[in-house]
């Protein structure tokens, strides 16, 4: 059923003024509730942020129309899509000018952990109609019914340099570094190796302050504050030049000059640092054979600090106790484990693992990676990397009142990671540990 809608109110919720000059591409985001017709779309309230809703159920076949979008000038543009999935993968298909027009991008979709759980997809354009256009939504699936939510769309560039907050990687760079990967000899496997491919870098805290040098680069004080490991330099002014030039870490091994952090954790107001944290490399693909190391410069972030949500016994990625007693009960808003006096509270936050291979970073420091579906890393996002989880230990058994993070609730759990290992040493232990399928310790060895 169509259900159609004056194209002055997508025009008001875009903020154009009909009439007027439309605004730069960089400018526009389209609700994807504002269709000016549609086919097969339900919609709901959104639990993403900002709230409104997003058109549910979608399925293979579905389509929305958006008038007024504008494309901007010819040059490059990037087109997002924010989207929430928990079974099945597809397309969508943006159209120009009817549901046959020309096509403008493709976004991939896969599962993002459920249907209220969002991240952004994004693809490039480097070619296409500018200024004022309709834009049609076309959904594409194999998958058996329902396979995807979409909350809105942007249309971000116009113009001949990188969309905003897209870093490009420097494909000389990355070829050369490829081809150093390459040529490693992988080191022997020991008989008595543990065939699981992972190794990893050991942590101890090293420094806290609220600066965020991924999300707010420049702005001292900016941020919530982070509990920082790894190079002891990392502050709001961070780059991947200033990690390599200065040699001081807290990590094993030293030629990890990486940068982590993640929210601080409070114990009735009172700072509780890490008493240490272990960064594990591994794969979880079945044929880890294809992992690249991280190029130079990489960084993005796990989990949301904005999600403030009851996490009771039983919700996904809890904290948790380790030690002997493990968990013996709740805290009074039952959203913490209250450990026994010989266990300590710990946490482990996964990252992607499936790479686009163009980006250093996006605009919300996902976009540029995905998680392994269906075993693989393909689509858009087809470079396997290794795949990063923090272990994080503190030095308390907790009680009934809890716990807050300087971000929140606990669900607001995330992390961040900024690259900085020598690109030798990295190589060598994907070559080694992670293709060979053979663990490591923190030295590289077997």
């Amino acid at each position: 059923m169509l259900i159609g809608a004056l194209a002055i109110a997508l025009a008001a919720a875009l903020g154009i003024t009909l009439g007027a000059p439309a605004a730069r591409a960089a400018d526009v985001t389209v609700q994807a509730e504002s269709y000016a017709a549609q086919s097969g779309v339900t919609l709901e309230t959104t639990g993403d942020m900002g709230g409104g809703q997003n058109a549910a159920f979608l399925a293979d076949g579905d389509w929305m129309r958006f008038d007024q979008v504008d494309l901007g000038p010819a040059g490059r543009l990037t087109v997002s899509a924010r989207i929430a999935a928990a079974t099945g993968s597809g397309s969508v298909e943006l159209h120009t000018g009817s549901l046959t027009g020309p096509l403008l991008a493709v976004i991939q979709t896969g599962p993002t952990g459920g249907w209220q759980t969002w991240a952004t997809r994004s693809a490039d354009v480097t070619t296409h109609p500018t200024g004022v256009q309709t834009v049609f939504a076309v959904l594409r699936s194999t998958t058996p019914g329902d396979f995807v939510n979409i909350n809105w769309f942007s249309f971000a560039g116009g113009g001949d340099g990188p969309a905003p907050g897209w870093v490009d990687v420097d494909q000389t760079k990355w070829q050369a570094q490829l081809a150093q990967f390459r040529a490693m000899t992988p080191a022997p496997v020991l008989g008595n190796a543990v065939r699981v491919p992972e190794f990893n870098a050991t942590c101890t805290y090293s420094h806290s302050k609220p600066d965020d040098p991924i999300v707010v680069p420049g702005l001292p004080g900016a941020s919530h504050m982070h509990s920082f490991f790894g190079n002891k330099s990392t502050d709001a002014f961070t780059t991947t030049q200033s990690l390599l030039s200065n040699t001081g870490t807290t990590c094993t091994p030293a030629k990890d000059l990486s940068a982590y952090w993640i929210p601080t954790l409070y114990e009735r107001g009172k700072a509780v640092e890490p008493d240490g944290m272990i960064v594990y490399y591994g794969s979880r693909l079945p044929d880890p054979t294809a992992t690249m190391p991280f190029p130079e410069g990489f960084r993005m972030i796990a989990g949301n600090a904005k999600l403030q949500v009851a996490t009771p016994a039983g919700s996904p990625n809890q904290f948790w106790c380790a030690g002997a007693g493990g968990e013996i009960g709740r805290s009074a808003d039952g959203n913490w484990p209250r450990c026994a006096s010989t266990a300590k509270l710990v946490y482990q936050l996964v990252f992607p693992d499936c790479w686009d291979g163009k980006h250093l970073d996006s605009p919300d420091h996902k976009s540029h990676v995905a998680f392994t579906y269906d075993g693989k890393c393909s689509g858009a996002y087809p470079v396997a990397i290794p795949s990063v989880s923090f272990v994080i230990s503190y030095p308390t058994s907790g009680s009934a009142d809890g716990f807050s993070l300087a971000s929140g609730m606990a669900s607001s759990i995330h992390g961040d990671f900024f690259n900085a290992w020598d690109t030798a040493a990295l190589g060598q232990r994907v070559k080694d540990c992670i293709v060979q399928s053979a663990k490591c310790n923190s030295a590289g060895t077997f």
